[in-house]
Protein backbone atom coordinates (compact mmCIF):
# COMPACT_ATOMS: atom_id res chain seq x y z
CA UNK A 1 0.00 0.00 0.00
CA UNK A 2 1.31 3.43 -0.95
CA UNK A 3 0.36 6.22 1.44
CA UNK A 4 0.70 9.96 0.87
CA UNK A 5 0.43 12.13 3.99
CA UNK A 6 -0.28 15.82 3.42
CA UNK A 7 1.65 18.01 5.84
CA UNK A 8 0.79 21.63 6.62
CA UNK A 9 3.53 23.90 7.99
CA UNK A 10 1.70 25.91 10.67
CA UNK A 11 2.57 28.25 13.55
CA UNK A 12 2.85 26.69 16.97
CA UNK A 13 -0.24 27.60 19.00
CA UNK A 14 2.01 29.21 21.63
CA UNK A 15 3.43 31.68 19.09
CA UNK A 16 2.36 35.31 19.20
CA UNK A 17 0.67 36.20 15.92
CA UNK A 18 1.09 39.58 14.23
CA UNK A 19 0.47 41.05 10.78
CA UNK A 20 2.34 43.53 8.60
CA UNK A 21 1.68 45.75 5.56
CA UNK A 22 -1.60 47.14 6.88
CA UNK A 23 -2.70 43.73 8.16
CA UNK A 24 -2.43 42.09 4.75
CA UNK A 25 0.50 39.74 5.44
CA UNK A 26 1.33 37.31 8.22
CA UNK A 27 4.49 38.26 10.14
CA UNK A 28 6.66 35.14 10.52
CA UNK A 29 9.36 36.83 12.64
CA UNK A 30 9.82 34.97 15.90
CA UNK A 31 7.20 32.34 15.02
CA UNK A 32 7.94 28.66 15.60
CA UNK A 33 6.44 26.36 12.95
CA UNK A 34 5.31 22.76 13.49
CA UNK A 35 3.48 19.93 11.74
CA UNK A 36 -0.23 20.69 11.72
CA UNK A 37 -1.68 18.68 14.66
CA UNK A 38 -4.43 17.03 12.58
CA UNK A 39 -1.77 15.98 10.04
CA UNK A 40 0.42 14.59 12.81
CA UNK A 41 -2.36 12.23 13.89
CA UNK A 42 -2.57 11.07 10.26
CA UNK A 43 1.19 10.63 9.96
CA UNK A 44 1.28 8.53 13.12
CA UNK A 45 -1.48 6.28 11.76
CA UNK A 46 0.44 5.95 8.49
CA UNK A 47 3.49 4.81 10.46
CA UNK A 48 1.35 2.06 12.00
CA UNK A 49 0.44 0.84 8.49
CA UNK A 50 4.12 0.93 7.56
CA UNK A 51 5.19 -1.13 10.56
CA UNK A 52 2.29 -3.60 10.61
CA UNK A 53 1.48 -3.97 6.90
CA UNK A 54 4.66 -2.92 5.10
CA UNK A 55 3.17 0.24 3.59
CA UNK A 56 5.41 2.89 2.05
CA UNK A 57 4.82 6.39 3.40
CA UNK A 58 5.54 9.63 1.58
CA UNK A 59 4.85 13.09 2.97
CA UNK A 60 4.04 16.17 0.91
CA UNK A 61 3.79 19.91 1.43
CA UNK A 62 2.92 22.87 -0.77
CA UNK A 63 5.26 25.72 0.14
CA UNK A 64 8.65 27.35 -0.11
CA UNK A 65 12.03 26.22 1.27
CA UNK A 66 11.05 27.41 4.75
CA UNK A 67 8.76 24.38 5.09
CA UNK A 68 11.56 21.84 4.65
CA UNK A 69 12.43 21.56 8.38
CA UNK A 70 8.85 20.45 8.99
CA UNK A 71 9.14 17.83 6.24
CA UNK A 72 12.46 16.68 7.70
CA UNK A 73 10.74 16.20 11.04
CA UNK A 74 8.16 13.98 9.32
CA UNK A 75 11.03 11.98 7.81
CA UNK A 76 12.63 11.70 11.24
CA UNK A 77 9.35 10.33 12.59
CA UNK A 78 9.64 7.56 9.99
CA UNK A 79 8.29 8.60 6.59
CA UNK A 80 10.27 7.16 3.65
CA UNK A 81 10.34 10.15 1.30
CA UNK A 82 9.24 13.79 1.25
CA UNK A 83 7.92 15.96 -1.56
CA UNK A 84 7.78 19.74 -1.55
CA UNK A 85 5.79 21.47 -4.29
CA UNK A 86 7.66 24.70 -4.83
CA UNK A 87 4.95 27.35 -4.64
CA UNK A 88 3.29 29.36 -1.86
CA UNK A 89 0.11 27.86 -0.42
CA UNK A 90 -2.18 30.69 -1.45
CA UNK A 91 -5.66 29.17 -1.19
CA UNK A 92 -7.36 25.83 -0.61
CA UNK A 93 -8.26 25.14 -4.23
CA UNK A 94 -4.76 25.77 -5.60
CA UNK A 95 -3.23 23.61 -2.84
CA UNK A 96 -5.69 20.81 -3.63
CA UNK A 97 -4.80 20.95 -7.35
CA UNK A 98 -1.08 20.70 -6.60
CA UNK A 99 -1.57 17.79 -4.21
CA UNK A 100 -3.95 15.98 -6.56
CA UNK A 101 -1.46 16.22 -9.45
CA UNK A 102 1.23 14.48 -7.39
CA UNK A 103 -1.26 11.95 -6.02
CA UNK A 104 -2.28 10.96 -9.55
CA UNK A 105 1.31 10.66 -10.73
CA UNK A 106 2.28 8.53 -7.75
CA UNK A 107 -0.79 6.25 -7.91
CA UNK A 108 -1.21 6.36 -4.14
CA UNK A 109 -3.74 4.04 -2.52
CA UNK A 110 -4.39 6.14 0.59
CA UNK A 111 -4.06 9.89 0.97
CA UNK A 112 -4.18 11.19 4.52
CA UNK A 113 -4.76 14.85 5.25
CA UNK A 114 -5.84 16.70 8.35
CA UNK A 115 -9.48 17.67 8.74
CA UNK A 116 -8.25 21.27 8.72
CA UNK A 117 -5.07 23.21 9.34
CA UNK A 118 -4.88 25.27 12.52
CA UNK A 119 -3.69 28.42 10.71
CA UNK A 120 -6.53 29.19 8.26
CA UNK A 121 -9.01 26.46 9.31
CA UNK A 122 -10.33 26.14 5.76
CA UNK A 123 -11.23 22.46 6.09
CA UNK A 124 -11.59 22.07 2.32
CA UNK A 125 -8.41 20.57 0.88
CA UNK A 126 -8.89 16.80 1.48
CA UNK A 127 -12.38 16.79 0.00
CA UNK A 128 -11.28 18.69 -3.09
CA UNK A 129 -8.31 16.36 -3.61
CA UNK A 130 -10.68 13.37 -3.49
CA UNK A 131 -12.98 14.99 -6.06
CA UNK A 132 -10.16 15.88 -8.43
CA UNK A 133 -8.58 12.39 -8.45
CA UNK A 134 -11.89 10.51 -8.28
CA UNK A 135 -11.20 8.77 -4.96
CA UNK A 136 -13.53 7.95 -2.09
CA UNK A 137 -13.52 10.45 0.79
CA UNK A 138 -14.13 10.30 4.54
CA UNK A 139 -13.87 13.43 6.67
CA UNK A 140 -13.51 13.87 10.46
CA UNK A 141 -12.01 10.38 10.54
CA UNK A 142 -11.16 9.02 14.02
CA UNK A 143 -10.47 5.36 13.19
CA UNK A 144 -9.07 3.68 10.10
CA UNK A 145 -8.44 0.01 9.30
CA UNK A 146 -7.35 -1.31 5.89
CA UNK A 147 -7.34 -4.93 4.73
CA UNK A 148 -6.29 -5.43 1.11
CA UNK A 149 -8.45 -2.80 -0.65
CA UNK A 150 -11.27 -2.85 1.92
CA UNK A 151 -11.49 -0.03 4.43
CA UNK A 152 -13.42 0.32 7.67
CA UNK A 153 -13.47 3.82 9.13
CA UNK A 154 -15.21 5.67 11.93
CA UNK A 155 -15.97 9.35 11.61
CA UNK A 156 -17.16 11.84 14.18
CA UNK A 157 -20.63 13.30 13.58
CA UNK A 158 -22.85 15.62 15.61
CA UNK A 159 -23.89 13.74 18.70
CA UNK A 160 -22.04 10.52 17.98
CA UNK A 161 -19.97 8.41 15.61
CA UNK A 162 -20.58 6.79 12.23
CA UNK A 163 -18.93 3.58 10.98
CA UNK A 164 -18.31 3.37 7.24
CA UNK A 165 -16.99 0.75 4.84
CA UNK A 166 -15.40 1.70 1.54
CA UNK A 167 -12.52 0.76 -0.75
CA UNK A 168 -9.19 2.15 -1.87
CA UNK A 169 -8.20 4.54 -3.33
CA UNK A 170 -9.31 6.75 -0.45
CA UNK A 171 -8.72 10.25 0.88
CA UNK A 172 -9.38 10.97 4.54
CA UNK A 173 -9.52 14.11 6.63
CA UNK A 174 -8.11 12.89 9.93
CA UNK A 175 -8.24 14.42 13.37
CA UNK A 176 -7.63 13.74 17.06
CA UNK A 177 -8.78 10.18 17.77
CA UNK A 178 -7.22 8.66 14.67
CA UNK A 179 -4.49 7.74 17.14
CA UNK A 180 -4.18 8.57 20.82
CA UNK A 181 -2.16 11.63 21.77
CA UNK A 182 0.12 9.34 23.76
CA UNK A 183 0.98 7.53 20.50
CA UNK A 184 2.34 10.65 18.78
CA UNK A 185 6.04 10.29 18.09
CA UNK A 186 8.93 12.54 18.97
CA UNK A 187 11.89 12.10 16.60
CA UNK A 188 14.83 10.41 18.31
CA UNK A 189 18.47 10.91 17.43
CA UNK A 190 18.56 7.85 15.18
CA UNK A 191 15.51 9.08 13.26
CA UNK A 192 16.98 12.57 12.90
CA UNK A 193 20.23 11.18 11.52
CA UNK A 194 18.40 8.88 9.09
CA UNK A 195 16.19 11.78 7.91
CA UNK A 196 19.27 13.58 6.58
CA UNK A 197 19.83 10.88 3.96
CA UNK A 198 16.20 10.31 3.00
CA UNK A 199 15.08 11.88 -0.29
CA UNK A 200 13.31 15.23 -0.24
CA UNK A 201 12.10 15.93 -3.78
CA UNK A 202 11.32 19.48 -4.86
CA UNK A 203 8.76 19.56 -7.66
CA UNK A 204 7.77 22.58 -9.75
CA UNK A 205 4.20 23.73 -9.33
CA UNK A 206 1.49 23.31 -11.92
CA UNK A 207 0.43 26.51 -13.60
CA UNK A 208 -2.95 27.59 -12.25
CA UNK A 209 -4.66 30.65 -10.82
CA UNK A 210 -5.93 30.91 -7.25
CA UNK A 211 -9.71 31.07 -6.90
CA UNK A 212 -9.65 33.19 -3.73
CA UNK A 213 -7.32 35.61 -1.95
CA UNK A 214 -7.02 36.83 1.64
CA UNK A 215 -7.16 40.63 1.59
CA UNK A 216 -6.83 41.59 5.27
CA UNK A 217 -6.49 39.95 8.66
CA UNK A 218 -7.92 41.08 11.98
CA UNK A 219 -6.97 39.88 15.45
CA UNK A 220 -9.70 39.30 18.03
CA UNK A 221 -10.64 42.34 20.09
CA UNK A 222 -8.96 42.48 23.50
CA UNK A 223 -11.02 41.25 26.39
CA UNK A 224 -12.85 43.88 28.37
CA UNK A 225 -12.35 44.61 32.04
CA UNK A 226 -13.67 42.05 34.50
CA UNK A 227 -16.50 43.09 36.81
CA UNK A 228 -16.71 41.45 40.19
CA UNK A 229 -20.11 41.13 41.84
CA UNK A 230 -20.99 40.31 45.44
CA UNK A 231 -24.54 39.06 45.10
CA UNK A 232 -26.71 37.04 42.74
CA UNK A 233 -29.03 40.03 42.33
CA UNK A 234 -26.15 42.15 41.00
CA UNK A 235 -25.20 39.39 38.56
CA UNK A 236 -28.74 39.07 37.27
CA UNK A 237 -29.01 42.85 36.86
CA UNK A 238 -25.78 43.00 34.81
CA UNK A 239 -26.78 40.07 32.63
CA UNK A 240 -30.20 41.59 31.98
CA UNK A 241 -29.42 45.31 31.58
CA UNK A 242 -25.79 45.36 30.35
CA UNK A 243 -25.04 42.05 28.64
CA UNK A 244 -28.62 41.76 27.35
CA UNK A 245 -28.55 37.96 27.60
CA UNK A 246 -31.52 37.56 29.93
Amino acid sequence: MKILVCISHVPDTTSKINFTDNDTKFDINGVNFVINPNDEFGLTRAMWFKEKQGASVHVINVGGPQTEPTLRKALAIGADEAIRIDTPATDGYSVALQLAHVAKEGAYDLIIGGRESIDYNGGMVPGMVAKIIGANFINTCISLEVEDTKVTAIREIDGGKETLQTTLPLVIGGQKGLVEESDLRIPNMRGIMQARSKPLHVKPAMEQSPRSEATTYEKPAPRGAVKLVDTVDQLIDLLHNEAKVL
